[in-house]
């Protein structure tokens, strides 16, 4: 078990910001963590769980124990009649699983193509795009109790999916750590192309009985388009979710701004679209010095290199307190805030 001291964590998180870590590991197993965390010193550090490093904002540095997931592995373990049994580690890239997914005929993460980040994180996060959440293909995860040393397995109820989010941001949130995951994935692909970009992306590239690949690569074409690569532009994704209001707040808005966008939601609510609130309180293409808001897509905040988290921080601040004022709806960061 090798410990790396005052760690840099710059390559480690996607907005690139240059912290450090008082103690860093990496780790690649369960019985890794319960070595960790047989250690008395180091469990007793304040312990922050790095995967791909792309749901985060490090706004300072972290005087504890950074433990860097690197769970290998991706392996079909069954199949029945109607879906393939797909079990990852949870250090294994997002996107990789996706193409792996794909190249094998395994149906149901086409949409969720090129979100950055790690398997561990995407029950987390319950990650979604494009009509599509990770519930949608869950089936278990192992996760390794901090408390009992031992590792559990938690299905899809025991996770309490929401909207980007789970019971592990929630109850149980420092007191697991996930390890596999494993997806439940079609035979017969069910494609959901509801979503307007998608059809006229594949209508573009002149294609009309897509296959799971097709809808794969008109996903990625669509986010190239508008969201920024990290290895170029320091970012971490969408920096806030899309608000949830009651229909009196959905029908006062839309008669002031009738093309507003919105999408129906569960229990009589809408799905407003943070980046249209963003943009149309002023801050698409925002800049100051070295940070601001991306010129292409208001929801994703950016590092040009050299910012500190605390400056993107209070940003976020202001954007919040703004479309507060102008609409009289609370948006929520989506990042970790550290």
């Amino acid at each position: 078990m090798e410990i790396f001291e005052n760690a840099s964590l710059k390559a480690f998180n996607t907005f690139g910001i240059d912290a450090k870590a008082a103690k860093m590991i990496r780790f690649s197993s369960a019985a890794d963590l319960r070595e960790i965390f047989s250690n008395e010193e180091l469990s007793a550090m304040p312990q922050l769980v790095l995967g791909g490093g792309s749901n985060l904002l490090l706004t300072s540095d972290f005087d504890g124990l950074v433990l860097k997931n690197e769970v290998p592995g991706m392996e079909l373990i069954r199949e029945d009649n109607e879906h393939f049994y797909v079990k990852s580690g949870a250090g294994v890239n997002w996107h990789e699983l996706v193409v792996e997914c794909i190249n094998n005929g395994w149906a149901g993460l086409e949409n969720l193509s090129l979100i950055p980040g790690n398997v561990g994180a995407s029950p987390m996060q319950n990650i979604g795009a494009y009509g599509v959440e990770v519930k949608d293909c869950f089936h278990e995860l192992e996760a390794f109790n901090l408390e009992t040393l031992e590792t559990e397995t938690f299905d899809a109820e025991a996770c309490q999916f929401g909207y980007r989010e789970s019971v592990f941001k929630r109850q149980l949130k420092n007191k697991f750590i996930i390890v596999t995951v494993t997806f439940r994935l079609l035979k017969k692909p069910q494609l959901n192309t509801s979503y307007g970009a998608i059809k006229g992306e594949l209508n573009s590239l002149g294609i009309h009985e897509p296959t799971i690949a097709d809808v794969s690569q008109a996903v990625i074409n669509i986010r190239s388009s508008k969201l920024p690569d990290p290895k170029v532009i320091g970012n971490a994704g969408s920096f806030f979710k899309n608000p949830l209001v009651t229909e009196e707040v959905y029908r006062r808005l839309v008669d002031e701004n009738p093309s507003m966008p919105f999408y129906p939601a569960p229990e009589g609510k809408y799905k407003l679209a943070a980046g249209w609130l963003i943009e149309k309180s002023g801050w698409k293409g925002f800049r100051r010095e070295n940070y601001g808001v991306h010129s292409k897509q208001a929801l994703v905040l950016v590092n040009h290199g050299g910012a500190t988290g605390s400056q993107i921080y209070d940003l976020s601040t202001e954007i919040l307190a703004d479309v507060k004022k102008k609409f009289g709806v609370e948006l929520e960061r989506e990042v970790n805030i550290v």
